[in-house]
């Protein structure tokens, strides 16, 4: 008996969550034991008001090829934490949902929250005795989940702070005085994104001079010391930071001057790390300094995507697809590499339950100078993952993106 498929996307979009669904729609078209595909609006919160779109009806040939190369979240997203208890009303209310709309197959978009969510029901059906399969497709810019090399979403947002930060630094060079400009990334306590700032450099001693990482303890006696020191070298100094970064104790930066208020699942919101360190160099060196902070274009820029990271983004969709008509429930979908060079990655199926509600740091030994650089270890890690160039349908010199009306 046929049953029907539904996905929802949840957390912070990226410039390929939607390669991902592409990839779920396509694979689930694909096979007769499915029926339709249906897409959850504004995730398992929109869905529980009655939300959702018939995905295998409502988009043409034509509207599915926009949809692999349309960044942010074509279904809308949320951030909503189903309840810790699973005798909560919450849950048989969404699974008389699920039957009355013969779903057997059920597939999340999202990170760490969104892999909490496929968890809890999928440990709920499996108390309960339901047949729907539950499977995690991952994304993150921030590149922090456990088990799996890196996650879809990351190598787009990597390349776009590498292009940004290059063009960034041509930009403070033109002028001959001192200055210095500090670029503030995402990242609360994994400094991927923050790493990603060293394929801006064209040679040793080139910007940016100063990276900073959460996962390194930071000093702002230090951090003078390290200024110092580079302005003596170069008129223009560029200092990349994660917004998490933190002293020795813990305590974030960005909480010297302001509070800090936090998210529905208790992650503290971060916001003015840079524009903190911006004062702290203006009032100690009195040189010309800014701060850029890059916030959500990270996440969302389209033309700067990589082909490889969308081309891997649909082959999490589908092999998502696969793996739940294989069997497979409370799954998620994870990338194992193969060798760097050639570059090759295969895709396996890891236990949700060791995903979520963990994250995956950058490695120690990655970090070098002090904490104030990254090793050619992580060179050799990112660069497979923001290479090639999609081919983008433009019109009028725009690219040309899909809408949900």
């Amino acid at each position: 008996m046929k049953k029907n498929a539904i996905v929802g996307q949840s957390g912070g979009p990226t410039a390929v969550i939607n390669a991902s669904l592409y990839g779920v729609i396509k694979e689930g078209m694909a096979h007769e034991e499915i029926g339709r595909v249906y897409g959850m609006i504004n995730g398992i919160e929109g869905f529980m008001s009655g939300n959702y779109m018939d995905l295998t009806n409502d988009l043409t040939s034509e509207e599915l090829e926009l949809l692999k190369l349309t960044p942010a979240a074509y279904l809308g997203s949320c951030r909503y934490k189903l309840p810790d208890d699973l005798s909560s009303p919450f849950y048989p209310a969404l699974f008389e949902k699920f039957r009355a709309m013969e779903i057997g197959y059920f597939f999340y978009i999202g990170g760490n929250d969104s892999m909490d969510t496929v968890s809890k029901l999928s440990r709920y059906a499996s108390h309960h005795k339901s047949s729907i399969r539950f499977i995690g497709i991952p994304k993150t810019i921030d590149n922090d989940l456990i088990h799996t090399d890196h996650t879809p979403g990351f190598g787009s947002a990597a390349k776009y702070v590498a292009d940004t930060v290059r063009e960034i630094v041509l930009d403070s060079c033109v002028y001959q005085q001192k200055s210095v400009t500090i670029v503030e990334l995402m990242g609360r306590h994994a400094g991927w994104l923050t790493a990603a700032s060293v394929l801006a450099r064209k040679f040793e001693g080139d910007n940016p001079v100063l990276i900073y990482l959460p996962e390194a303890a930071f000093d702002f006696e230090q951090f003078a010391d390290d200024v110092d020191k580079a302005l003596s070298k170069k008129s223009s100094v560029i200092v990349c930071i994660s917004e998490g970064i933190s002293d020795a104790k813990g305590k974030f930066i960005c909480e010297y001057t302001d509070e800090v208020r936090t998210d529905t699942f208790g992650h503290k919101m971060l916001t003015g790390s840079g524009k903190m360190l911006e004062n702290f160099v203006r009032n100690r060196f009195g040189v010309k300094v800014r701060s850029v902070e890059l916030n959500v274009n990270q996440r969302c820029s389209g033309m700067l995507a990589s082909a490889t990271d969308i081309e891997e983004a649909v082959t999490a969709g589908r092999q998502g697809i696969i793996a739940s008509l294989n069997g497979a429930t409370g799954m998620m979908i994870a990338f194992k590499r193969i060798s760097d060079s050639p570059y090759k990655m295969e895709c396996v199926t890891v236990d949700v339950n060791e995903v979520c509600n963990k994250e995956k740091l950058f490695p120690s030994q990655w970090i070098c100078d002090h904490g104030t650089n990254v090793t050619e270890d992580f060179l050799t890690y990112a660069l497979p993952l923001i290479q090639g160039e999609p081919d983008r349908i433009i019109k009028d010199g725009r690219p040309i993106y899909l809408y949900r009306s």
